[in-house]
């Protein structure tokens, strides 16, 4: 009792007769949790009274979803499939290139969501929904379709182009899925916030994305440790199940029932897409803006399927050291993202914002080809690093920018616009870069080449993109910031004539 009594501020022994009540331990941990928050949780400040910080988390898990997808498609299965179940390499190159058939019907997806009609009022709910049980579906008889495809023992009998059809099924229905949940969950969460603190809850559902690929590329080789059919089969359908969980706890309750929008919606005659996606194009910069993400997607995405091949055979890492690459890439982003929520947060300019993102990228591919021959090690870490803060810099200023550019009521539609085009050129871009790589390899042995020369010039092709990307936003930032001296010079002189 006296203890409790000293911690909430008493001096000494309580009074006489006074009664103490025990101590919550719970109440005081939430408490101080509170206080800290802001200060040393990534973009907690775009909480509020009526949003509190604990139900955008809570919606972000839609983002944890979209993780777990990325992690056991492209990294668990991809091994996966190629060595234990024997799959051809070009195959699941293949396979893993199917979502991105999906990817530009994001447009399509943000439009509709911005314009659906619902007796209770929702927009974006549905398609949340519906992208979950795309998901769900892909996940169910994955597993099965990939056993058909290796030619296991208890479906040999079964016809390959059974295997090959339903895994191509499978993976576009869980890409489907994924791009549908993502593009309908980011514009809720920007139907959430005020205007001015988007770029903070981008940001924050962003990090729970990079922390969901984290946790789930830890669990994932936890529970495939001693790999079986069996295990594989359990895992991927335990996947499905978490997946609905989780974004059936990410919407719940989350966006109000406005009956008199659905109203004002069905009464009105709302515009095709062929007419918004016009309307959105025509806007200053929009295409402008629409081709410095594609180049600068390229430029940054290239490199991810070669980072680790790269620190491998350039630097000798071991598979453990090429592990933390990932990790470190990943830090790299996050801070970016931080900076980038900071800065458009308190008026920075998206366009200047994202050059500056491009601009980092380049000296951090430029230490990934000086690293072989110059300080080695430490130069590729640093260069790992300034490519993550660049690439995060990039990506959130460029979806602040785009999301800027339009209309309050096409948010969807320019969300849908940016994850279609930052999708489908990382893809390619990733694909290219494994080409690229492959030809130079094979002309190695007969022209003499290094074992990092493939990669190098990958790199070089990077740098050419990131500085494409500079030069064709460079009229934007120029536009921005005089338009921002003209709009300080008009509240200048508005402050002026009403001082008497």
């Amino acid at each position: 009792m006296i203890a409790t009594h000293r911690l909430f501020g008493g001096r000494g022994p309580p009074p006489p007769g006074r009664k103490v009540m025990p101590f919550n331990y719970r109440q005081y941990a939430l408490t101080k949790l509170s206080r800290i928050t802001p200060r040393y949780l990534p973009f907690a400040d775009v909480a509020t009274e009526d949003v509190p910080l604990r139900q955008l988390l809570r919606l972000s898990l839609f983002q944890v979803t979209v993780g777990m997808a990325l992690v056991l498609l492209v990294g668990t299965l991809n091994r996966v499939m190629i060595v234990e179940l024997g799959v051809p390499a070009t195959l699941v190159a293949g396979m893993l290139a199917l979502p991105l058939v999906f990817a530009p019907f994001r447009t399509l997806i943000g439009f509709k969501s911005d314009t659906h009609v619902s007796a209770l009022g929702w927009r974006r709910v549905p398609f949340i929904w519906k992208g979950t049980l795309y998901q769900f579906g892909g996940f169910a008889f994955m597993p099965f379709a990939l056993l058909v495809l290796s030619g296991f023992a208890e479906a040999v009998d079964a016809p390959r182009w059974i295997g090959l059809s339903s895994a191509a099924l499978s993976f576009l229905l869980v890409g489907a899925g994924a791009h549908t949940v993502q593009t309908a969950g980011l514009a809720l969460a920007t139907d959430l916030v005020r205007e001015e603190d988007h770029p903070k809850v981008v940001g924050l559902m962003y990090v729970m994305l990079l922390i969901g690929m984290v946790v789930s590329a830890l669990v994932y080789g936890a529970l495939l440790s001693n790999y079986t059919p069996g295990r594989l089969i359990q895992v991927i359908q335990g996947t499905a199940v978490v997946t609905v969980a989780l974004n059936l706890i990410a919407i719940w309750q989350q966006e109000a029932r406005d009956r008199a929008r659905a109203q004002r919606l069905a009464g009105s005659m709302p515009p095709t897409f062929r007419e918004a996606w016009r309307l959105l194009v025509a806007r200053p910069d929009m295409m402008r803006l629409l081709v410095v993400i594609g180049l600068g997607t390229f430029g940054f995405g290239m490199a991810d399927v070669l980072l680790e091949p790269y620190g491998a055979q350039a630097l000798g890492f071991s598979v453990a050291e090429t592990t933390r690459l990932t990790a470190l890439l990943a830090a790299g982003t996050l801070l970016g993202f931080g900076y980038a929520s900071k800065a458009l947060a308190t008026g920075g300019r998206p366009a200047q914002l994202g050059s500056v993102g491009a601009l980092i990228g380049i000296p951090g591919f430029i230490a990934f080809i000086l690293s072989p021959t110059i300080m080695g090690t430490p130069l590729f870490l640093a260069g790992t690093l300034a490519t993550g803060i660049g690439a995060g810099l990039f990506g959130h200023a460029t979806l602040t920018a785009t999301m800027r550019a339009a209309s309050a009521d096409q948010i969807g539609l320019s969300l849908g616009a940016w994850g279609a085009v930052q999708a489908s050129c990382a893809g390619i871009g990733a694909a290219l870069a494994g080409i690229v790589r492959d030809i130079l390899v094979e002309l190695r042995p007969v022209d003499g080449l290094e074992a990092y020369t493939p990669y190098n010039v990958v790199f070089m092709v990077e740098i050419a993109f990131l500085a494409a990307a500079i030069m064709i936003a460079v009229p934007m930032v120029i536009r921005q910031r005089k338009t921002r001296a003209k709009t300080v010079a008009s509240e200048q002189q508005t402050t002026q004539m009403e001082v008497p």
